[in-house]
């Protein structure tokens, strides 16, 4: 038991070391690659847009305030990329990291224990002799769509934004979606030990049940498949699809500003997309025969309440007008304007002292100036005066 443990938990250690690695790999060389592109476009004279458009130095457009804030944001966002400050950024949520590897070493614990093994009397068995089935989702197919997926959505708006604020707790807060539903799923599972609607195939694959003096299954199958079939309450395919897909819904929603007050259903369609596959693979698991409804219910409530929250400990609302960006974002906007009218208050006084200082030496040599004509004057005046009083005397 200790030693399948161990080689299982150093094998989802392994597989995060290199999926981590790979990532911020592709992430770097993808950067080298638009960095060299971008200079390609600056060389010709032209200037690539956020968004797209070219704009050339001689026809750019005039634009009014409120888009020269945006424009002014779009330039901050090209200035805070994965290279230059990734790694700052990273050492900043240092603890964060370590917690979700504490989370995952806890969630391998719980996968491996043993569940409850509730009472299972003869008159419960009508409702647990569901044909054994395979599963239309395997196991392995969940993290790639429920974490790869919205991570390569993450990158794509990375790549056309360059704002490593948003990519990192895109996620990070992914990350926890997950972590944190599936150490509750497999917790509750542990604690609960509901029996799968396949039970009794799961106890007496030959069909021949047996029962003890309490009238409790004495089950003869194969030990992990008995075990495996005492963690139906709640749904864990569910609850993962919820909060990796749902962490996905929200975060296009707050990029496509679905709230915007415009009516375009088109961006509901987008958004609702990604909840549609989640509820399709809850719709699966009761097919299957591995979940009963209440399951798949409660895993899916369960995965798009935690992804709210964990959405919302990194990303405004999406309804927020500032629901496009995370909240680190805005914060960085706003101590780069605290230090940039810092600075200009600075400026400004170091020039009015300056203007004060060459004012007084400019009053300085004035006064030399003065002085040493004055004294010409003085004199020309006093012999002006004397010239009257002796004019009058005569």
């Amino acid at each position: 038991m200790c030693l399948r443990l161990f080689f299982f938990g150093r094998a989802v250690l392994y597989l995060w070391a290199v999926v981590s690695f790979s990532l911020v790999l592709f992430c770097l060389v993808m950067e080298s690659v638009l960095d060299f592109l971008r200079f390609k476009w600056v060389f010709r004279g032209q200037t690539l847009t956020t968004t797209g458009i070219l704009l050339s130095p001689t026809n750019s457009p005039l634009i009014e305030h409120s888009n020269q804030e945006v424009t002014m944001r779009e330039v901050q966002l090209g200035a805070h990329t994965l290279r230059s400050h990734g790694v700052s950024v990273a050492r900043k949520h240092m603890h964060d990291w370590l917690i979700l590897l504490l989370l995952l070493v806890l969630e391998i614990i719980l996968f491996v224990i043993h569940p409850f093994y509730r009472f299972v009397g003869k008159d419960m068995m009508s409702d647990l002799k569901y044909p054994l089935k395979s599963n239309t989702v395997p196991v392995w197919a969940v993290p790639i769509y429920s974490v790869m997926l919205p991570m390569v959505v993450f990158l794509f708006i990375y790549f056309r934004r360059r704002d490593v604020y948003d990519l990192h707790h895109a996620i990070l807060g992914l990350f926890f979606s997950v972590l944190i539903t599936a150490v509750m799923t497999d917790a509750i599972k542990d604690a609960v030990g509901r029996p799968r609607p396949d039970f009794f195939w799961r106890c007496f694959p030959d069909g021949k049940d047996d029962y003890d003096a309490l009238g409790n299954v004495i089950c003869h199958g194969d030990r992990d498949v008995i075990k495996e079939g005492h963690k139906s309450f709640p749904s864990g395919h569910t609850s993962w699809s919820f909060a990796g897909l749902g962490f996905l819904s929200l975060y296009l929603s707050g990029k496509i500003q679905v709230f915007d007050q415009r009516g375009h259903i088109a961006k509901l369609c987008l958004v609702f997309l990604p909840l549609l596959a989640a509820s399709l693979v809850g719709v699966s698991r009761v097919d299957d025969y591995w979940h009963h409804w209440q399951d798949v219910f409660a895993g899916g409530l369960l995965g798009l309440v935690i992804a709210t929250f964990c959405y919302l400990q990194f990303f405004p609302p999406p309804y927020h007008s500032e629901g496009w960006g995370p909240y680190a974002y805005f914060k960085m906007l706003e101590d780069s304007g605290a230090i940039t009218s810092n600075a200009a208050a600075a400026n400004a006084q170091n020039g009015h002292v300056m203007q004060t200082q060459s004012e007084s030496h400019q009053d300085d040599e004035d006064e030399h100036d003065h002085t040493f004509m004055g004294l010409a004057l003085t004199g020309r005046s006093n012999s002006i005066v004397e010239d009257v009083e002796a004019g009058r005397r005569q």
